[in-house]
């Protein structure tokens, strides 16, 4: 039957126990609704709270982020200084060390050219004598005939 109809049976007063469990079932579900509602509330209040300390973590964590990456930079600067110093050390001693190689080479070859050259003068110098030697021994000889 509808409910929008009136019944025309007559109602029946309940009895009294189907009202108190009625009324006990009502209460209960009304403190169940609380229960759930507190519950609830308790779940937002944790979840914000979780909320709350994982944002606190993070930005401890990028705090600590930061300092730890200004450090880094901070070393990595120190050393990239360091590296140019020995670098520019190093070309220079390397710039040296080439010079020093090309004046040894240049010195080796003027060496060598003097050598020959000395050699040349010791050879002349030996000719000369020789052919000097010979034309004293043949003066020599020709005085040693004429004076006999």
């Amino acid at each position: 039957m509808s409910s929008a109809r009136k019944s025309t049976k007559r109602s029946r007063p309940e009895p009294q126990s189907l009202k108190k469990q009625a009324q006990n079932a009502k209460l209960q579900d009304d403190s169940e609704d609380l229960d759930v509602s507190g519950v609830s509330t308790e779940v937002k209040s944790k979840i914000d709270e979780l909320k709350s300390k994982l944002g606190k973590e993070r930005q401890n964590f990028a705090k600590t982020l930061s300092k730890s990456s200004k450090e880094c930079e901070s070393i990595l600067k120190d050393e990239a200084a360091k590296f140019e110093q020995l670098h520019h050390k190093f070309m220079k001693e390397k710039a040296d060390h080439l010079q020093f190689e090309e004046d040894k080479e240049r010195l080796y070859m003027r060496y060598e050219q003097l050598r020959k050259k000395e050699k040349t003068v010791i050879s002349e110098q030996e000719r000369f004598c020789t052919e000097n030697l010979a034309q004293l021994e043949e003066s020599l000889k020709k005085k040693k005939r004429t004076g006999k």
